[in-house]
């Protein structure tokens, strides 16, 4: 059976470890964390890796970003030991995928990395595609960081690794290659694909990119649905709803946290309905090539399950965007259905940062709960 880009293979139904379907499907062990073929954790003695996302995890949370092709993984250090002192020794093999990544010696060999994702459904996995370590616009400093925790009644501190991989624009990964894999002739078979061969040889990167077409979100994916990230928000509502001008200050820093670009920015004069908007640039390029384009930000600290931000509110902020510039606009709520479809359907450049955008940015970027209050207070 090939392996086809998110198509899901289920297991059987027995409600224990058998269920998992990737033994038979690639030949890994049903355990927990990295499952692989050949010897661990050298790059020229594995033949293949397969890494499942916990999607769920609001601790450790891997992320797919279908519009570039970039894949975000946690390491398996997920309790307080030394980064590398795992049982199956999956951030030994993290670290040893990155350094071969931008090592200066080309590799004739390197693991057939496989991910997989989770479904919710008994041990069902989604495949996700073939992915390579790293990014081409990442460099060694950025594509496998060691991260900080806490954990316990204590608050003990440990490590682990954050890790960027990019998914090949490989819609199937054939049956044929993949008794190739596990014969070790990966690289010498002529059923390996051309981008992962392209990587191989050249370190070129071919992301599989699936950009969105006209994504109106509705209430419910603009609202956060766990229960962590609804507290998170009804902290910082109760603690501006009696406060607009406050809020203004506080969405300038949440802006930056979800676009780290941002430059300058001040808040501007209020107005004679009581809002108050913000005016900055964001910077794109680097260095003495880079630009900065203005752009125009509204805040709305209203009821997170309330009817929303509505047209009125929206063209208010449309008006007053000037030539080459575009909008943010911050809310603790949401962005109603008949305003989102007008902002998309008419192309107009504004950025919607919503209550769940809120609290995802905030637990992603400031902690737990504790820490950001304490963030909050500070502003």
């Amino acid at each position: 059976m090939d392996l086809i880009v998110d198509h899901i293979y289920g297991g059987s139904r027995k409600g224990n470890a058998s269920d998992d379907p990737l033994p038979q499907l690639i030949g890994v062990d049903n355990g927990a964390g990295f499952r692989h073929l050949g010897k661990r954790p050298g790059i020229n003695t594995l033949k293949l890796l397969a890494l499942k996302a916990n999607f769920n995890d609001p601790d450790w949370p891997d992320h797919l970003d279908t519009e570039s092709g970039l894949f975000t993984y946690y390491g398996d250090n997920k309790t307080v030991r030394g980064i590398h002192d795992t049982p199956r020794q999956g951030n030994q093999m993290l670290r040893n995928l990155f350094d071969a990544r931008h090592s200066s010696t080309s590799f004739g060999h390197f693991p057939v990395i496989l991910l997989f994702g989770g479904t919710g459904q008994y041990r069902d996995v989604r495949f996700l595609g073939l992915a390579v370590p790293g990014a081409q616009n990442l460099g060694p400093d950025d594509d496998l960081v060691a991260i900080w925790r806490a954990k316990g009644p204590d608050n003990v501190r440990f490590q682990n690794y954050k890790s960027v991989f990019t998914i090949l624009n490989v819609p199937v990964v054939t049956r044929e290659w993949l008794n190739d894999v596990k014969a070790g002739n990966a690289a010498s078979s002529h059923h390996a694909p051309k981008p992962w061969l392209e990587w191989l040889s050249g370190r070129k990167y071919s992301p599989l990119y699936a950009p969105h077409s006209i994504d109106i979100r509705s209430k419910e994916q603009q609202l956060p649905q766990a229960e962590e990230d609804r507290k998170i928000l009804s902290l910082v509502h109760n603690k501006y709803r009696e406060n607009p001008f406050g809020f203004e200050a506080a969405a300038v820093e949440i802006a930056r946290l979800f676009m780290p670009d941002i430059g300058t920015c001040e808040i501007t004069r209020p107005w004679r309905d009581g809002g108050r908007d913000a005016v900055g640039a964001y910077r794109i390029g680097t260095g003495r090539s880079a630009i900065e384009v203005e752009f125009a930000l509204e805040a709305k600290c209203y009821t997170p399950w309330g009817k929303g931000v509505g047209v009125k509110e929206l063209s208010r902020l449309l008006s007053r965007l000037r030539h080459r510039q575009f909008g943010i606009l911050v809310t603790t709520s949401h962005l109603a259905p008949q305003a989102y479809t007008e902002l998309k359907e008419d192309k107009h450049p504004v950025v919607v940062i919503s209550g769940g955008d809120i609290a995802s940015t905030l637990k992603k970027q400031v902690g737990p709960f504790e820490l950001i209050d304490k963030w909050l207070n500070s502003l």
